[in-house]
C-alpha cells in the first residue's frame, strides 16, 4: 500500500476520519443514554463501553493538548507555566480535599485520598504539557 502525498486527499480522509469519530461518539452516547434511563448510574458504568468512551476522551484531550500548545505564543517560559500550574492544581486539590474531609460523611484520610488523587491526576497532564512546551522550545532553538 502507497502512503498518500497529495495533501488534498490527506484532507479529504481526515474529514471522513473526523465524521466516523463524531458517529461513533454519537452511538456511544445513545447506548450509555439508554443504559443509564434503563439501568440505572451503577448499570451504565457497568457497561464496557463507558470504559471506550473515557479512555477515548482522555487520548483526545491529550491530542489535543499537543496542537493547543503548537499554536501557544513561543515566547513563553516553560518552566514558569509548569510551575503555575503547579500551583494551581495544588491548590485545587487541598481545597477538595478539605472540602471533602469537612463533609460528615467522610474523614481526615478520605480527604486526604481524595486530595491526593486529585493530584496526582491534575499533575500527569500538567507534566506532558511542560514536556510539550520544552521539547517544542528546543526544536525552536535549533531552527
Amino acid at each position: 500500500m502507497k502512503k498518500i502525498k497529495d495533501e488534498r486527499l490527506i484532507l479529504v480522509n481526515l474529514k471522513n476520519i473526523r465524521i466516523t469519530y463524531i458517529i461513533q461518539t454519537v452511538g456511544i452516547i445513545g447506548i450509555l443514554g439508554y443504559d443509564l434511563v434503563t439501568k440505572g448510574l451503577d448499570g451504565m458504568r457497568e457497561n464496557p463501553l463507558w470504559i471506550v468512551f473515557m479512555l477515548s476522551i482522555v487520548v483526545s484531550a491529550y491530542l489535543s493538548m499537543n496542537v493547543s500548545v503548537d499554536y501557544e505564543n513561543n515566547e513563553k517560559s516553560p518552566k514558569k507555566g509548569f510551575f503555575l500550574s503547579l500551583f494551581i492544581v495544588s491548590l485545587i486539590s487541598i481545597v477538595i480535599g478539605i472540602v471533602t474531609s469537612i463533609g460528615e460523611e467522610f474523614t481526615f484520610i478520605n480527604g486526604l485520598m481524595i486530595g491526593g488523587i486529585l493530584f496526582v491526576c491534575g499533575l500527569i497532564p500538567v507534566i506532558y504539557i511542560y514536556y510539550i512546551r520544552t521539547k517544542q522550545q528546543d526544536d525552536n532553538s535549533d531552527d
